[in-house]
């Protein structure tokens, strides 16, 4: 079946990231679990269908609480889609953005864009330096390094990010060739993405534990015992993630 040859795709790139990225992940998680700790938020923010990687992990069973996914609606493609892929080629939207959210230098922020070529990840990321807002982008070095910048300096997400995790994806995003068919399919960065971002959060959670500091980590909606649990979690972090 040409779906097992996409799950072993997948495996195949999940053991790739898992060989190569390991690193990088630590790294990462060392700045989530500092943020933490330091009772600041972890920012997300992809355009497109990167975003879904950055919704993630928001207000979920195993997450971190104090994750907030900005989801500006004219970039991320859950309606009029065609015009959010020119919107995200535009420079100064994250800019109004990131001033909008009231992000500090005690919070981070996680880029997502598997081409990383995009006027908006990549803006977001350098407008992140110029306040001290450390960053880590997930995208697909194999991509990004077949394609132009389309930011007026010339760089790409993984020339401005802090810490860069690839996610090991191929030029294009699909990876499948079905006989007789001209176009590829089977897309896998928002697959790995998420694995990506789950292990971060655990990463950081098992940071935090070794330092004495219990994670902030919700329990599914539908368990029993979920709600003493999670309200406590809403009561403490209410009305600073703006995604709830």
């Amino acid at each position: 079946m040409i779906s097992g040859d996409f799950f072993q795709k997948i495996k195949e790139i999940l053991d790739k990231v898992l060989n190569t990225q390991s690193e990088n992940i630590k790294r990462s998680a060392n700045i989530i679990a500092n943020t933490i700790e330091k009772d600041g938020i972890v920012y997300t923010f992809g355009t497109g269908h990167s975003h879904c990687v950055g919704e993630e992990v928001i207000y979920r069973a195993g997450g971190l609480a104090p994750f907030d996914a900005i989801l500006e609606p004219s970039l991320t493609g859950t309606t009029d889609v065609v015009k959010s892929e020119q919107l995200e080629r535009i420079e100064g939207i994250s800019k109004i953005i990131l001033e909008h959210k009231r992000v500090t230098p005690k919070d981070c922020m996680i880029i997502i864009s598997n081409s990383g070529r995009n006027a908006a990840p990549v803006e977001m990321a350098i407008e992140c330096e110029k306040k001290g807002i450390a960053t880590i982008a997930i995208t697909s070095m194999e991509y990004t390094k077949s394609v132009s910048s389309r930011h007026s300096s010339g760089k790409k997400l993984c020339d401005t990010a802090k810490i860069v995790i690839d996610n090991c994806g191929v030029l294009g995003d699909a990876t499948i060739q079905i006989a007789d068919l001209k176009t590829p399919m089977g897309s896998t960065s928002n697959i790995i993405g998420s694995c990506i971002m789950h292990a971060l959060i655990m990463e950081a959670a098992q940071l935090l534990n070794e330092r004495g500091i219990e994670p902030p980590i919700f329990l599914s909606g539908n368990l029993d015992n979920c709600k003493e649990v999670n309200e406590k979690l809403l009561e403490r972090f209410w009305g600073r993630i703006r995604v709830w």
